[in-house]
This record gives C-alpha cells, structure tokens and sequence, in this order.
C-alpha cells in the first residue's frame, strides 16, 4: 500500500511544477467528484450534506465537506504549494554578445549550488488580454530549455572551500545563444497559445525537471523536488478525500508564499481561512456567539515537512529528538513558538496516530541551531484554534532535489483519513 501511495506522490508531484498548477489540478479533482466551487466575490448558500472548494489568487485553495448532521466544531489540515525556487522578472532576457539568460530573482531561502548543472524549465501562469478582460491561463514548458552552468574547477581552484553565489551575478539560467530566433517570450506565448502582445504580465517560476525517484538497496527511498511541501500537500489532501467526514466540518487548507513569510493575501498570515470559516457559519444560521464557540472546539493540524538526521551531519541534530525516515510522522516543538505544538495540541495527535496504530516521532531543533517557522503559529494569528505542527522527516531540505522515506507519505495519509473522520 505504501509503495503505490509513494507512485502517486512522484505522478502528483510531475503534474505540479508550479503553485497554480498545485491548486487547479486539486480544484479540478475535486470538482470531478461533486464539490461545488465558490468564488469569494459572489454570496454563498452552504447547505448540509454537501462539499464545497474555493480558491484565491490562483494558488491557495480550501476545500470543505458539511456533514449532514449538526457539526460541532471543524477539523483543519493546513499545507503549502510553494517550494524556493526562482522568480522569472518582466523583461526576463539579458543578452551579451554570446548568449542570451533569463533574468531572475530567488524566491525563497533556497541551497542555491543545488541548482546548478540540473535540467530546468518554467512553469506558472500570464495574464492576457481577451476581448477586453484580463484573463489568467496556465503554462508549462514541458522540455527542457534552461540550466545554471556551474564555474569549472580549473578556474575557481577554491570551489570546494566553499562560496558566496549571488543571483545576479552566479545563478542566471542559460536560455540560448545570442542569436536564437525564438525569444523566451515567443515561447511562452506558443505554450499559452495566444500571441506574444496579448500578454500583460506573468507569475513563471522556474522548475527542476529531474524525474522523482523511489530508490536504495530495498526500495526505502524517495527523491523528488519540492517534497517540501508538496510531500504533504499531497498527503493531507489524499487523507481528507478518503476521510468518511461526518463528524466535523472537515476543512482542507493549501496556503501559498509560505516560503516567502506567509504574509500575502494567499498564505497563513492573511484571513482566508478566517473569512471562510466566518461564512460557512454565517450560511448555516450560526450566531456570532455561536460560531466563536465553535471554533474554539475545533482543531487544526499544521502538516510541513521537517528534518530528519543526516547521514553525514548528525551533529547538528538534537543529541536526544533525532527523526528517522521510515520511522511515522514528526511532531514538531519549539520554545520559542516558531511551531504551535503545545503539550495539549500533541497529546490530541498522538492519541488520533495510538488509536490508528501510526508511527510518531519527535522533532526538536539543536539548541544551539535556531530553526524556521511554519504555517501552524502564522495562521493563529488570524484564527486561534487549537493547533498541532507535524510534517514528515527528509533530508536536503530546500535543495532542488530532496530525500524521504517511502513509506511516510502512507503514515500521513492514513492519519488524516482517521482524522476527517
């Protein structure tokens, strides 16, 4: 079992190179199998019994199951699309009398030598102009047209001491010669098929196009970009579908620009979620009071991806919380509230994972080594449920390709199937 939800993983996650494509292909899904899309510009009319998605800004998404039966509180899963990568500019190509690059920014705190030498493309959306509308559409390059050439040995003798990469200067992707006839604008306009002056701007990012792997001496690995977070993304939302519901609101949330702080109109530092929450109460018939009430008897779970112990590196793991890949799901916590785990947040998880026999493990950070923050404190910042912070174990984080356990992604799924409940 955990072998094919691993297969449906790496197929999720090639059909996914960027944040837009994350959202539509689970819009699109979700839809296929009865939801109902709403947009938060017209009014809503929640009804018992029925299922329901939403979307902002083309990339976070949240989907929701009312259950027949009167619903006492929500059950919340949060995750995130995006993954470092890098920002294609407007007026993307610099051209000298040799080649012709593509002027980017970094998006993200990314392991930028990682990049290098790697087959790369773009992906994400151009806004068009369309009998005088501006319409959003979708675009993937689906070849091959870009790399970052490293600086060969022989010129930089001190390339393995290490160095400092700076982006405009080290990290622009090769596109062609100075003399290709198709510029990068051209092709982006074929792929979108419309013509290069009706588009009015873009959101293109680039993508690794290094194929996902399950991998080791027994199978027991699993490489692919962006795991983190698309790893759980996935998970979570694979757990949701096949949760029976009917016992809670059931409440799936994918925030983008997590990567970036979180404080767009799309991540866990904006009222998405909230707004969401306040309208599906409101459409029920809920008083203020009681839609308060009711949110303080939810619970949410945080689901991004955190650090397993290194093979060559343990030192900079916590001597005593050292997670393990193919050892269950990590439950994160932090002195200082970069996570949201409390002591009674995890003991509500880690009951859910006894009761459905899932492995946990947990994850502190190396006190002398601060760590990142998440999605699960940001978002309280808006709505102050209670939270737990998990995620699943890999290594090479923010590198353009990342290592897992095969078997972790199953651990999740099943618990937040048991979780929808």
């Amino acid at each position: 079992m955990y072998m094919d939800i691993a297969k449906d993983l790496l197929h999720f996650i090639d059909k996914s190179p960027s944040p837009f494509h994350v959202s539509n292909s689970m819009k699109t899904a979700l839809i296929y199998n009865g939801f109902i899309e709403l947009r938060e510009e017209d009014s809503w009319k929640i009804e018992k019994g029925n299922n329901y998605v939403v979307t902002r800004g083309g990339t976070a998404l949240i989907a929701f199951s009312v259950p027949n039966e009167n619903a006492k509180s929500f059950h919340i899963t949060v995750a995130h699309c995006d993954s470092p990568t890098f920002k294609v500019k407007e007026n993307p190509e610099i051209k000298d009398k040799y080649y012709t690059r593509l002027n980017v920014e970094s998006y993200g705190g990314m392991n930028m030598q990682s990049w290098m030498d790697r087959p790369l493309s773009v992906a994400g959306r151009v806004l068009v102009s369309h009998n005088g509308y501006v319409v959003p559409k979708l675009v993937n390059i689906e070849k091959t047209i870009l790399t970052i050439p490293s600086l060969a040995i022989h010129m930089n003798r001190n390339l393995n001491q290490g160095q400092a990469l700076k982006v405009q200067n080290d990290m622009l992707p090769l596109y062609g010669l100075s003399n290709s006839k198709k510029s990068f604008m051209d092709l982006v306009a074929e792929t979108a098929k419309v013509n290069k002056n009706q588009i009015l701007s873009h959101d293109l990012f680039l993508y690794c196009r290094v194929p996902g792997i399950i991998w080791g001496s027994e199978d027991e690995f699993i490489s692919a970009p962006k795991l983190d977070d698309l790893q759980c993304a996935f998970a979570t939302f694979r757990g949701f579908t096949t949760g029976k519901k009917e016992k809670h609101i059931s409440v799936y949330t994918l925030y983008d620009n997590e990567e970036v702080g979180s404080t767009t109109a799309q991540g866990a530092g904006s009222t998405f979620l909230y707004n969401v929450l306040t309208r599906i109460a409101n459409s029920l018939g809920l008083s203020y009071d009681e839609s308060m009430a009711m949110t303080a008897r939810s619970f949410m779970i945080s689901a991004d991806n955190g650090h397993a112990i290194h093979p060559s590196r343990m030192d900079v793991a916590d001597p005593i919380n050292r997670p393990e890949l193919n050892k269950g799901i990590i439950i994160k916590y932090n002195a200082q509230q970069r996570y949201c785990t409390t002591g009674f947040s995890s003991a509500i998880f880690k009951n859910l994972c006894m009761e459905n026999n899932i492995p946990t493990q947990i994850f502190t950070n190396n006190s002398n080594i601060a760590g990142g923050a998440t999605l699960g404190n940001i978002s309280n910042t808006q709505v102050a449920i209670p939270s737990v912070d998990i995620g699943l174990p890999q290594i090479a984080m923010h590198s353009a390709y990342e290592t897992a356990g095969v078997k972790d992604t199953d651990y999740l799924v099943k618990a937040i199937s048991a979780f929808f409940e």
